[in-house]
């Protein structure tokens, strides 16, 4: 009898632990804080099962734990729960503190790379020199009235070529050696538009990323490249 494929990546496994352990893990909706130690509960009850390595297990309860649906439910009061949902410890205070600081500090990475996007966007667009009327000009020597019209081909000529152009920015760089390391910014080539995240873990068989979305991939090392530093 073949033996059942493995779990490839951290989506597959949470799906997976949705399904097995509903009471503790979800997908959507409001998430319950978990008990301290659960890891170590999952290798005892996930034993048997050969799907899912230890490795990416501890690497899937990290991304789990790191969504921002994750951090809003870890507030103090509130009860951590088992496998099976039975309540356990009291979330303590600097624990909720602890949580609502990653929480802002993710938000706050994804504010700074929407708005270094939409600055990049801006600073693509093609710049016109405006006249006093509000019209661009694309003859800055031409003022108006009676003037003689630029004669010959490499006049006009002349005059496109003084309009101003978009900058042409250099593609980002792939990664090195040594950028494959964990809290690198990069961007993930997803269909077609990349997407800003940051380097989690580095496999054998790829690289999980979490995107500022909070969303955790894995992903080839050839899709990724180095994330534009702030000008």
């Amino acid at each position: 009898m073949d033996s059942p494929q493995k779990f490839s990546n951290s989506k597959e496994v949470i799906s997976f632990l949705a399904d097995t352990f509903p009471a503790c893990f979800s997908l959507e909706g409001q998430a319950k804080p978990l008990k301290v130690g659960i890891f170590q509960d999952l290798v005892e009850r996930l034993e048997s099962d050969e799907r899912v390595s230890k490795t990416l297990l501890r690497a899937s309860l990290r991304h789990y734990t790191s969504s921002w649906r994750y951090l809003h439910a870890v507030v103090e009061g509130a009860h951590r729960v088992d496998l099976d949902g039975n309540q356990d410890a009291i979330i303590e205070k600097q624990h909720a503190e602890h949580a609502q600081q990653q929480l802002a500090e993710s938000k706050q990475r994804v504010a700074d790379k929407r708005k270094e996007q939409a600055k990049h966007r801006q600073d693509a667009k093609p710049r016109y020199k405006k006249s006093s009327t509000g019209k661009n000009e694309q003859n800055p020597d031409k003022t108006g009235g009676e003037q003689s019209k630029p004669a010959g081909k490499n006049s006009h000529q002349g005059t496109n070529s003084s309009q101003s152009k978009p900058i042409k920015r250099p593609p980002p760089e792939k990664l090195s050696d040594t950028d494959l390391v964990a809290g690198t910014q990069v961007t993930v080539k997803i269909g077609k538009t990349p997407m800003p995240g940051t380097i989690n873990e580095v496999g054998k068989d790829g690289v999980h990323v979490q995107l500022n979305s909070g969303m955790v991939v894995k992903v080839p090392v050839d899709s990724l490249r180095l994330a534009r530093p702030k000008r």
